[in-house]
């Protein structure tokens, strides 16, 4: 089993995100130890897994998360899902992706943005990615697993990552990446409770607000056929719209970004 610790700040609200803080010297995925959790029955909303080295971490459309050891943000989320809908599956994305967003713009206030469905962009290149993987038994949505991984004081990165920033790499300062993993959890929880009060609108803005080349014409690849389209917005079921495309709208992985040199 992986060594841990429990950190419960002081007036944080029990059973908020974070408030049940573990921190793992080394495990091969955070998602994973977090679903296993859930399946062995042991989940609790809010608790949070944050690990200092991850063998084997998870991205999206099966890629591998690779980070340097002890120098930045790889946490997994457990979320109760009892009291969504779901349709709002693109939303838990959404607020997440905010939640990112609002800690690092803390530190580095210019040039960030979310890059369709949930990378934390700065400029073109990327600071920050999400996997989010769900429970569902019948028709009724359990669990949500956040997997978060921020770039925090990594300087340099594989050949393999086409464009990785860190936050020290922005701001040119270090940081200590488990005081802000804490502060991403309050994030968290502040996105998390709108989404269960209901403002799906006002989470919905404040995404397309941030979206990454929201106005401006791009080019994109689908089925090996290249188009330039302008980036228009993300509906609440996570689609893309775009404008001049080759169709209006788009499921996540039906298209890939062409990147210019």
């Amino acid at each position: 089993m992986p060594s841990k610790h429990i950190y419960i700040p002081v007036n944080h609200p029990q059973q908020s995100i974070g408030y049940n803080f573990v921190e793992l010297d080394s495990i091969d995925s955070t998602n994973t130890h977090a679903m296993k959790q859930i399946q062995a029955k042991l989940a609790e909303h809010g608790t949070t897994y944050f690990a200092h080295q991850q063998t084997a971490g998870k991205g999206r459309q099966g890629k591998v998360w690779q980070t340097e050891p002890s120098a930045n943000i790889i946490l997994s989320v457990i979320l109760s899902a009892d009291r969504l809908q779901m349709g709002n599956q693109f939303l838990i994305s959404a607020v997440s992706a905010l939640a990112v967003f609002d800690l690092l713009s803390t530190y580095a206030p210019k040039g960030l943005s979310i890059k369709w469905p949930n990378d934390v962009y700065y400029n073109d290149s990327k600071a920050a990615g999400i996997l989010i993987e769900n429970t569902v038994k019948g028709n009724k949505w359990q669990w949500c697993v956040v997997g978060i991984g921020v770039n925090i004081n990594q300087t340099k990165f594989t050949t393999e990552l086409v464009n990785p920033i860190s936050l020290s790499k922005i701001t040119q300062k270090k940081y200590v990446a488990t005081d802000l993993a804490k502060k991403l959890c309050t994030f968290l929880e502040y996105w998390y409770q709108q989404l269960i009060e209901g403002n799906f609108e006002s989470i919905l803005f404040a995404y397309n607000n941030k979206l990454y080349k929201k106005g401006q014409n791009v080019k994109l690849k689908k089925d090996n056929i290249a188009f330039n389209c302008t980036i228009d917005k993300v509906n609440s079921q996570g689609k893309l719209l775009v404008k001049e495309g080759l169709q209006q709208e788009f499921e996540f992985g039906e298209v890939v970004w062409v990147i210019e040199e």
